[in-house]
This record gives structure tokens, sequence and C-alpha cells, in this order.
């Protein structure tokens, strides 16, 4: 086997139905009890072993994430957990959405934590670019301050706005 294959949101309903696929969810924890398919097995990417996977290996490995780009960008740590074919959900879990599927949806549980991220960022280089025009031109170096902070996370592989903001009350709540 050398590639993913690509399937849709109807077909991969069907096979599921039908008892001849598995669905994995590789989206991070956050993401996952916001809202999931249901019946998808949850392993985060960021912890993907191919050794964690369910005893279904005879069956379709289905894998999905939000929108379908992490499922892709992953294909051969995918490739290697031993399923007999590997499809990725076209489009991921937006696809499925749209296509009228059932999830399970918990609004209890904060948006996750990198949209929260996205954004917080957003709105303070807007804010600085705002404040740094009619207020004083000192204000941009908020803007300068996030942009900074984001090359950091990226580079580093860890994010202060992110561990702040899992300070914040709405996500506490949600892991109490």
């Amino acid at each position: 086997m050398s590639s993913v294959k690509t399937i849709g949101a109807e077909a991969a309903k069907t096979l599921l139905d039908r008892g001849e696929a598995v669905l994995i969810d590789i989206r991070e924890s956050d993401e996952f009890a916001r809202e999931h398919i249901p019946g998808a097995h949850h392993l985060p990417l960021s912890g993907f072993d191919a050794a964690d996977f369910p005893g279904e290996r005879e069956k379709i490995a289905v894998f999905h994430c939000a929108s379908g780009a992490r499922t892709a960008e992953a294909a051969p740590r995918i490739l290697a957990s031993g399923f007999a074919t590997v499809c990725r959900l076209d489009g991921g879990l937006a696809a499925w959405k749209a296509a009228g599927l059932e999830t399970v949806v918990n609004r209890k549980m904060p948006i996750s934590m990198q949209r929260q991220v996205q954004i917080t960022a957003g709105l303070m280089v807007l804010l600085g670019v705002v404040l740094g025009f009619t207020v004083s031109p000192w204000l941009f170096l908020l803007s300068g301050f996030v942009g900074a902070g984001l090359t950091f996370a990226g580079l580093s592989g860890t994010c202060a706005m992110a561990r702040l903001l899992g300070l914040m009350p709405w996500n506490r709540r949600a892991l109490a």
C-alpha cells in the first residue's frame, strides 16, 4: 500500500453502517470533546502511535480531522497503522456535517485551543494596528509582539498564549 485513498462522507457512512470500516479521529482532545462523529475512535495526531489502533485491522480504516489537511499531511504515519486499506475522509468533519450526517456536540466544552489562540492573536493584532493609527504609533508594538510570539510558537512547538488561555475559567471548568 503506497497511498491513502480519499473517500467521501456518504460513502464512508455506508461502509461504517455495514460494519466494513472503522472511523479514526486524529484531532486533538479538546476538538474531539467539543464535537465528534458517533462511534469514531479517538487517536490524536500529537500522540499518534501505530501500535494504539483498534484490533479491527481487517476493516477499512477511515481517518479524519477537521478539514482533511492534517490527515493528508500525516499520510505516511497513517500508512504505518497496519490496516489493509487506509482512507482519508475527504473534507474531514466539515464535509461530514455538510452532508447532513450526525455528530455528537457538547456545547459545554470550549472551542478548541487552536481556535482560541487564532481569535485572540487576531484581535490583538487588529487592536494594535487600530490603536497605532489612532492613539500612538508605539501601540503598533502590540502587533509586533503578537507576531514574534506566533513565530516563536511555530519554531519551538510551545505557545505561551495557549498556556495562558488554558488558565481561563471557561477552559478550567471544562477539565473539572
